[in-house]
């Protein structure tokens, strides 16, 4: 197992509300062992098995909820 941490700039958020989701989405993908959002930062930290997930899928995953997500470098 391959755990890494990424950074992603999410955009279109506009309560802490919309913090939870992002998180309980991401808890939901295989792979994820952590995420936590922040509406006020716009970014979300995420701890992730490479193994089981790619930070695509986390992208992909925070996009269906009608956000904006890029993997910060």
């Amino acid at each position: 197992m391959t755990t890494s941490t990424h950074e992603f700039q999410i955009t279109g958020m506009h309560c802490g509300s919309c913090a939870l989701l992002v998180d309980d989405t991401l808890d939901d993908l295989p792979g994820v062992h952590s995420a936590q959002t922040t509406m006020k930062k716009g970014r979300s930290i995420v701890e992730l098995d490479t193994a089981a997930t790619t930070t695509d899928d986390v992208v992909a995953a925070i996009e269906t909820l009608g956000y904006t997500a890029t993997l910060v470098t």
